[in-house]
């Protein structure tokens, strides 16, 4: 069985380095075979939402519109509920494929045997 990653975004284009460097680590774990979760907190929850992950920038970085779709591709994306809540993004304003979930489903996910959870 594949080991598991948990990496949490907790910025956007504020902190673009940061939040950059979130995506990149979990397309480079997909790409490996790591079963990845990606979880979109405070402004990277807008990230969920069509279109916003393809106005960032940042130099020298791949687009992260590319490394969403990556990580979409072989594994999961949640927003957290309450940063969803917070700035009015339902579930049916996010791109196919990522959902919403709370603080339950983020420590069941960082509280399985072998996984591996990061914070960014």
């Amino acid at each position: 069985m594949p080991r598991s990653l948990v990496v949490k975004v907790t910025c956007g284009s504020e902190d673009a380095e940061r939040c950059n460097q979130a995506f990149t680590v979990s397309a480079a774990a997909v790409a490996a075979g790591a079963e990845v979760s990606l979880w979109l907190t405070g402004e990277a929850a807008w990230f969920g939402v069509p279109g916003r992950a393809e106005e960032f920038d940042l130099a020298l970085a791949p687009p992260l519109a590319d490394l969403l779709e990556a990580v979409l591709g072989g594994g999961r994306v949640t927003v957290c509920t309450q940063c969803a809540a917070r700035r009015g993004i339902a579930e049916s304003d996010l791109r196919e494929g990522i959902t919403i979930a709370g603080a339950a489903v983020f420590a069941e996910e960082i509280l399985t045997v072998g996984a591996q959870a990061l914070v960014y």
